[in-house]
């Protein structure tokens, strides 16, 4: 009994101090993973999506372990139309940093442009759980299923078919 005030005094100091990681993006140590995160967007946003991966990638290369690297890449295949892609380096990003808010909306965002729509409203459902439904993140995939998948893109060749499904024949 005698303990107890002291007890409860250290369960509320854990629950706060694990309540607070939640939300907050993992840092690196690294300045030239930084740099290259920071150059990488900036190629992104003028629409150089090669450039920006090739940066992004190096940045992993510098440190594996940072959830950020993985962000970026997912970020840049749903800029190239690679949904499938993207949902993989969200969910490494989540193996690396399972609170991620971020990874979990882009993940259902990725699932929802591919047309696995319920699989999004999982990732709404946990990301409602973790944050409440008012969060930025909860938002966005909540607008990107609304949205619907994106329009499915045929190859060059997709109507030149003859009627047995072979690639027809052109004469010169």
């Amino acid at each position: 009994m005698r303990y107890s005030p002291l007890a409860l005094a250290l369960s509320l100091a854990v629950a706060v101090t694990a309540s607070t990681s939640y939300g907050q993006a993992p840092q690196t140590d690294d300045a030239r993973v930084t740099e290259l995160l920071a150059t990488g967007r900036a190629a992104l946003a003028a629409g150089d999506v090669e450039g920006a991966t090739d940066r992004f990638e190096a940045a992993l290369a510098l440190d594996p372990g940072y959830a950020g690297s993985y962000l970026e890449l997912a970020d840049a295949a749903r800029a190239r139309g690679m949904q499938g892609k993207a949902i993989h380096y969200y969910r490494e990003a989540q193996k690396r940093d399972p609170g991620n808010l971020v990874a979990i909306s882009g993940e259902g965002a990725a699932m929802a442009e591919k047309g696995a729509t319920a699989k999004a409203k999982q990732n709404l459902a946990r990301l409602q759980s973790l944050c409440g439904s008012n969060c930025a993140e909860a938002g966005e995939l909540a607008a990107v299923i609304a949205r619907g998948p994106l329009p499915q893109v045929k190859s060059a060749d997709a109507g030149n078919h003859d009627q047995m499904g072979k690639p027809a024949t052109e004469q010169n």
